[in-house]
């Protein structure tokens, strides 16, 4: 077992050594034979681009504080939505687009990313990003129409979509292993916390200004996190001279962007009142889907670069990982739409108070994050992903059976905490053993990979949650019931959807094994 004292700095001393220990197990590097060289896997422990100038702490640190801004705005407007409507005169399908075109964004943009990380340096793809998010922060944040609100949302999600992947990338490229889990957990801090984190933060902007602010509030955090990129930033790799494929971007473009439209659109199919056009264009993304991932594997097979390496998906770590932590993503994401219309709707609670309540559950992942990465490098997955995701299987449950129209706020409160800290130690430890079990050569797409599987589980979290909950309310107004018992019986239909989901996953986490090259850093 290993121990991680800081230095007076603040570092931890094995980040800024040269000839950093990086990379996945030999043995997954012997799995490929990859393009870059790094065939014999007696050479593939160390990250041989990293220089004795990068200083690791403040790059990640920053990377950090980016991503969790960006992932932040992605539900801060769940909360603001009705006063959205009001203020813009728009219905909830055209004010859902709001979240909606920031899913499809990413779902679009990061399947390009590994291409754009090999092509391009890692200090111009971090400032390309920033600068998108801070010109689509400002752009909403004045907005006086609908559409040029859309417009900066689908702004900010561009550069969203480029950041992910590089930090995750970053993490695993500049971090020894022994220490890899510590930091990952700052990174599931960034995946969990902010995401639930976002209608509480919300709840308390709109009590006292407008959503004008929402927006207002991130831009000083995204042009201080700017400037101390530039400072510290240093290119740890070398860019190499890869061809766009126009064609499987179109493909990947159509394809996601298809599925996620389709998604998003389940509560119009479920309630009837439109349903040619999403299962239409539900076919035409799976179509899409199909071919290009035909196209990808031709382009890999004739030694061509495809735009998403599926390499990845060939270890089983790696897959099963990613399995588990969609089924939990889906579910915590779902919970965090559906929990707010329960409590307006139920228990007719205002902005500030669903701020409040939502607040503890989101502190608790946060806070667990670095927490459970340091007990990742002692004792491996299984001990951790296995009790947290049954803690979150056990809470969907006990949802179901106990949120009813006379439900306290304490009670949702005493849920949400043990539903944070289960997804805390599910992120953090899946993060690090899916891409730890793979080669350095396939960091990039790697995290592409599940990134955006991450938005795909997104959308349909939340539109399976938001589609059970109308349902279930509609069919139990139609049976007599009032309209906050409605709102409650919808909700619980909603929490079963999570409870059956987890459920499964509780399964597939007993199959999961540490890395080998981890068990041997952590002696």
């Amino acid at each position: 077992m290993t121990t991680h004292t800081p230095t007076p700095t603040g570092e931890f001393p094995a980040l800024e050594a040269p000839g950093i220990v990086a990379g996945g197990s030999a043995a997954a590097e012997a799995e490929f034979s990859t393009r870059d060289g790094a065939d014999d896997p007696s050479t593939t422990v160390v990250d041989g681009h990293a220089p004795a100038s990068v200083k690791v702490t403040p790059i990640i640190a920053v990377l950090v504080v980016s991503a969790f801004v960006m992932i932040l705005n992605e539900t801060l407007l769940s909360v603001a939505l009705p006063t959205l409507m009001e203020d813009l005169s728009i219905s909830a399908v055209t004010a859902q687009w709001l979240s909606t075109g920031f899913m499809l964004t990413m779902a679009v943009v990061i399947p390009t990313t590994g291409f754009l990380m090999k092509r391009l340096s890692v200090r111009t793809v971090f400032s390309v990003a920033m600068l998108l998010f801070l010109a689509g922060t400002t752009i909403a944040m004045l907005a006086p129409t609908f559409p040029v609100l859309l417009g900066g949302r689908v702004i900010q999600a561009a550069g969203t979509a480029m950041v992910l992947p590089l930090l995750m990338t970053t993490v695993l490229a500049l971090v020894p292993i022994r220490s890899r889990g510590l930091v990952m957990g700052l990174v599931g801090v960034v995946i969990s916390a902010a995401p639930a984190l976002g209608p509480s933060i919300s709840g308390f902007i709109l009590q006292h200004g407008t959503w004008h602010h929402l927006f207002l509030m991130m831009l000083p955090i995204i042009v201080i996190a700017l400037t101390i990129g530039l400072l510290f930033m240093r290119n740890y790799t070398e860019p190499e001279k890869v061809r766009l494929d126009v064609i499987s971007v179109i493909l990947s473009a159509i394809g996601f962007g298809g599925v996620i439209y389709a998604l998003a659109s389940i509560s119009q199919i479920v309630s009837g009142t439109s349903r040619l056009v999403p299962l239409l264009v539900a076919g035409i993304g799976v179509l899409a889907l199909t071919v290009f991932t035909i196209r990808q594997l031709r382009m890999l097979s004739r030694g061509d670069e495809p735009l998403l390496d599926l390499q990845p998906l060939k270890v089983r770590t790696f897959t099963v990982s990613v399995l588990v932590i969609l089924m939990g993503f889906a579910t915590m994401l779902g919970t965090v739409v559906a929990l707010p219309l329960y409590m307006t709707g139920a228990l007719e609670m205002t902005t500030l108070e669903i701020g409040l309540t939502m607040l503890p559950g989101a502190a608790a992942s946060g806070l667990l994050g670095p927490f459970v990465g340091a007990l990742y490098d002692r004792f491996g997955p299984r001990p951790i992903v296995v009790p947290g995701m049954l803690l979150m299987a056990i809470v969907c449950w006990l949802e179901v059976f106990l949120l009813d129209a006379n439900a306290t706020q304490g009670l949702i409160i005493a849920l949400n905490i043990p539903l944070g800290i289960g997804m805390a130690m599910v992120m953090t430890p899946l993060m690090t053993l899916s891409l730890g079990a793979l080669p350095r050569s396939l960091y990039g797409h790697g995290s592409a990979i599940l990134n955006t599987l991450q938005q795909l589980a997104g959308a349909l979290g939340t539109a399976v949650f938001i589609a059970l909950l109308t349902l279930g309310s509609a069919i139990a107004v139609e049976s007599g019931a009032s309209a906050e018992i409605a709102q409650a019986s919808g909700a619980s239909w909603a929490f079963a959807f999570g409870g059956v989901v987890t459920t499964v996953a509780v399964v597939l986490a007993f199959t999961l094994k540490a890395n080998p090259a981890e068990v041997e850093a952590a002696g």
